[in-house]
């Protein structure tokens, strides 16, 4: 298929609805699309990002200059962008091209009678609203994840990354567009006005899935303003345990790259849960790490008489999201205060356990209600595309539809297809038990 669409542009000056009702006509022709043309979106989008990088880091670098003592630190190292950052989107979207095609997968195949097939499949999501703050690369690793999926998406950016978004609209997407000539008008628009997010959340009728991306007082006022499924997650107050039968030189480390890969992260480290029986030699390697690291130790009673540089800890340290480098640290009498503190406080986004011993793992692991959990692993490796799965489209903590990075599989839904020769209902009266074939492929 291939559809003659002028190039695309940011939400144009007609109504709202009218905007969002021609983003959902444009999901109707997304999800048409075969995997062939999908690769060759992708594979132009990575092309044009790697060649437009120059005029990308200009407006960057005018995001950077108007919010420079403007914005919280984290915020401010978030709205970076730099070659590296870009060499790393590109990276992801072409893993996202070469992935399997999320959408047409057979789930299951039954017959209901003598001719009566029904199958169930996957298929696009719909058309899906995000909001996102300060991250500017965020656009385009959603972008190939939409293209990918075969929806169709309405952005809203932060003011802060305002020259940064237009830039990939105006320099990547739109000559991609152009170029390709088989992505329908509006599958991707920018609105530009704050407003235009709390209009759109009274829509339902066109708009299937919200996901913002900022800080827990933007995740809350959107939930608490729609009757649009909303998914993401609010805090990312992560925990590492360090357990007695730990190796101590690894914790360290492990511990040092949750803390300082990214403080800005959602998966950085905030609290560190140190079980009292550790050898009394895991402190003064602690210390070290974290004067040489430049990490600022906030302690309990027990962390602090161990930690002479450390604050003392207050209650609200046990739930607060950092976003640089300041680290809560606290002793627990054994795992089990550890995994009721973390499932307690913590936001149940990632935690970890440092040990070597196997049942310890495999306890934390079942115990801890978190979206991911890991065994001698940084806390930064959640994430979608060290997960492999390309770019995600965010992290959900919710329990529902999807958990953790969200990457494909978070958008697609399922969908009843049921084969007959002119069965009537009337006819009809359940299966008999020996055509009975439950879930068996044919």
């Amino acid at each position: 298929m291939r559809l003659n669409t002028p190039t695309p542009e940011t939400a144009p000056e007609a109504t709202l609805e009218a905007t969002l009702a021609q983003a959902k006509q444009a999901f109707y022709a997304m999800a048409q699309l075969g995997n062939d043309q999908k690769t060759e979106a992708l594979e132009a989008l990575a092309e044009q990002i790697t060649t437009a990088t120059p005029l990308l880091l200009a407006a960057n670098a005018k995001d950077l200059a108007e919010n420079e003592g403007h914005l919280d630190e984290a915020l401010y190292q978030r709205l970076k962008l730099d070659e590296g950052k870009l060499a790393q989107v590109v990276a992801g979207i072409r893993q996202v091209a070469q992935l399997p095609n999320p959408c047409g997968q057979l789930l299951s195949r039954m017959a209901l009678d003598e001719g009566l097939v029904l199958e169930k499949k996957t298929v696009p999501l719909g058309l899906i609203a995000i909001i996102f703050e300060s991250r500017p690369d965020v656009m385009p690793q959603i972008l190939a994840l939409i293209l990918k999926s075969g929806n169709a998406v309405v952005f809203k950016g932060g003011s802060e990354a305002k020259h940064s978004n237009q830039a990939f609209m105006q320099h990547v997407l739109a000559p991609v567009q152009a170029q390709l000539g088989t992505l329908p008008t509006g599958w991707a628009t920018l609105l530009e006005d704050r407003a235009q997010v709390q209009a759109m959340l009274a829509f339902p009728q066109y708009v299937d899935l919200v996901i913002p991306r900022g800080s827990n007082e933007l995740v809350q006022h959107i939930m608490a303003h729609t009757r649009i499924p909303v998914l993401g997650h609010a805090d990312g107050v992560c925990h590492l345990y360090v357990h007695p039968s730990a190796n101590l030189a690894q914790a360290v480390a492990v511990i040092e790259d949750s803390k300082t890969q990214y403080p800005a992260a959602c998966n950085a480290l905030e609290t560190l849960l140190v079980d009292a029986a550790v050898p009394a030699e895991f402190w003064p390697q602690l210390a070290a790490m974290a004067q040489r690291a430049g990490i600022g130790l906030r302690a309990c009673p027990h962390s602090l008489s161990l930690l002479p540089q450390a604050q003392p800890a207050t209650e609200a340290d046990w739930t607060t999201e950092y976003g640089n480098l300041t680290l809560a640290v606290k002793v627990v009498a054994n795992q089990a205060e550890a995994m009721a503190h973390i499932n307690r406080y913590g936001s149940h986004h990632t935690d970890g356990i440092l040990a070597e011993e196997a049942f310890a793992q495999e306890l934390f692991l079942s115990a801890v209600d978190s979206a991911s959990v890991f065994a001698n692993a940084s806390t930064r490796f959640a994430d979608g595309f060290r997960f492999g799965l390309g770019a995600e489209i965010g992290i959900s903590t919710a329990r529902t539809h999807a958990r953790g990075p969200v990457g494909l599989e978070g958008l697609v839904s399922t969908k009843f297809y049921l084969r007959g020769h002119g069965q009537v209902v009337s006819d009809y009266s359940g299966l008999h038990p020996a055509k009975q074939f439950t879930h068996q492929v044919l």
